[in-house]
């Protein structure tokens, strides 16, 4: 009986989404839960190696609004054709596909575009090593105390569930721990991290004079000069103030399933074409709206200019940032199209992702040589008026006096840190005054705002690390 009624609520709930918003709309919301699911399970399973029915429970504990619905969907993992189905409960239905070296991409009834893996980089990294091969303990009691306080359950929900920390010190890693089936060189989906990754990407295309911040961005649907979008640059594709009508990205929950943005996401073969065909709702420049079409149409710019082909825009991300730094364990994850799903689907392990936030600390250097142009770390963590959150072009700052920038530095962050920050508790944070890099993986609800317990983290961190030479890694 009491499935019975679960069964009626969700299907009067989908029936009120259509009469709110039309039919074709309401028939979205299940492929976008279900794409949503899908595309983590098949990433975390093939690519991370992580248990699925753990994953599965986690992920939608951890999403707003998902558990009243988890019941109802069912998933199939085929390990021999690797990949993952999802379906709600007889409404729609999401079906991701592995393939080695590329991660995992939804699968929409036109097919995905085949594409070449690379061979493996050989390639020596311009970044010294951050650490050995063993996991590094904490390099001190206070060091210790931080992490186990990061990695320790509250007594009450929500949970926390970390994943991974790493702590580096000025360049060295002086801390890190692993939740179990986790080890340094997991592959981690990063979520919305991705973004800042996609900003280094376009400032690596803007230091060799292949694309400017200012002046109309090079997208060809736009080219005409009587288009209202003409005037759309790559600064405001970055700082999320382009103006298009594609809804909100900036919470992940249930309700976000109705957003016109989660139909590019999870019902668009090619979503960078999907977000250029969008119409304005404000004009460029004059509103803050985060989502995630700005990120896919900076990622098909990525392509167009590295060459035109999936193969040729992977290629330069791995050439040009990746082996540099020596990020060995990243999968960048595709659309159907072919196109870097630059949004929230990159997978590194932690370690990686701490070398890209060292590549930050160090100017946009590694081991001396320019990959970043001068000026572009700053111009990344300058704030963007408007944007109560905090962020800066690619990445989230407390630079400003932003609502969230303040709130922060109430809590302990210094005033200078900038991070990658990806849904629901994953975090790259540069924090320059204390030649700090923190990393921290995990499945945390977003709301509150410190249940993953970031904030505490990095005051502990900070706190144990602040004594200049008092480290191993220190210096």
């Amino acid at each position: 009986m009491a499935r019975r009624r679960k069964i009626v609520l969700l299907a009067t709930a989908i029936a009120a989404a259509g009469l709110a918003l039309g039919a074709a709309q309401a028939r979205d919301v299940p492929r976008v839960v279900t794409g949503f699911v899908a595309n983590i399970l098949c990433a975390e399973t093939f690519v991370s190696g992580l248990d699925p029915g753990r994953n599965f429970a986690e992920t939608t504990d951890a999403m707003p609004g998902a558990s009243l619905i988890s019941w109802a969907m069912e998933y199939r993992i085929d390990r021999v054709r690797k990949d993952v189905t999802v379906t709600l409960f007889g409404f729609g239905g999401s079906h991701a596909v592995y393939r080695e070296g590329l991660g995992c991409t939804l699968a929409h009834g036109a097919g995905i575009v085949a594409v070449e893996p690379l061979p493996v980089d050989k390639r020596p990294a311009l970044l010294p090593e951050i650490a050995g091969p063993a996991i590094v303990p904490p390099q001190s009691p206070a060091l210790a105390a931080a992490l186990d306080r990061a990695f320790a359950e509250p007594t009450q929900p929500p949970h926390r569930r970390t994943r991974a920390i790493v702590v580096m010190k000025a360049g060295r890693i002086v801390a890190e721990r692993y939740a179990d089936g986790i080890e340094p060189e997991t592959p981690l989906l990063g979520f919305s991290m991705t973004k800042s990754v996609i900003s280094a990407l376009i400032g690596v295309l803007v230091r060799q004079g292949k694309l400017k911040v200012d002046g109309p961005a090079p997208v060809t649907v736009w080219r005409d000069s009587d288009d209202p979008r003409h005037a759309i640059n790559v600064d405001q594709l970055l700082r999320h103030t382009a103006g298009l009508a594609l809804g909100s990205s900036l919470q992940a929950s249930l309700g976000s399933a109705l957003e016109p943005i989660n139909r590019m996401k999870f019902a668009e073969k090619d979503m960078a074409a999907y977000a250029e065909s969008i119409p304005l709702a404000t004009a460029p420049g004059t509103a803050w709206n985060y989502h995630d079409g700005n990120s896919l149409i900076l990622a098909h710019l990525i392509r167009d200019a590295a060459g035109g082909t999936p193969e040729d825009a992977l290629r330069f991300a791995r050439r040009e940032l990746f082996a540099p730094l020596g990020m060995r364990h990243v999968v960048l994850q595709l659309d159907g199209a072919g196109t870097i799903e630059g949004s929230s689907e990159m997978l590194a392990s932690a370690r990686d992702w701490a070398r890209f936030g060292q590549l930050y600390l160090d100017d946009g250097l590694a081991g001396g040589k320019r990959i970043l142009p001068e000026g572009w770390v700053n111009y990344s963590a300058s704030a963007t008026p408007n944007a109560w959150v905090g962020i800066g072009a690619g990445f989230w700052t407390n630079r400003g006096d932003s609502l969230g920038a303040n709130y922060r530095v109430e809590h302990g962050w210094p005033r200078d840190a900038f991070f990658a920050k990806g849904t629901i508790g994953q975090y790259t944070i540069v924090i320059p005054s204390q030649q700090l890099v923190i990393v921290r993986m995990g499945r945390s609800p977003n709301a509150p705002p410190q249940a993953d317990g970031v904030f505490d983290l990095v005051r502990d961190v900070v706190a144990a690390t602040r004594e200049k030479g008092k480290l191993a890694g220190g210096k």
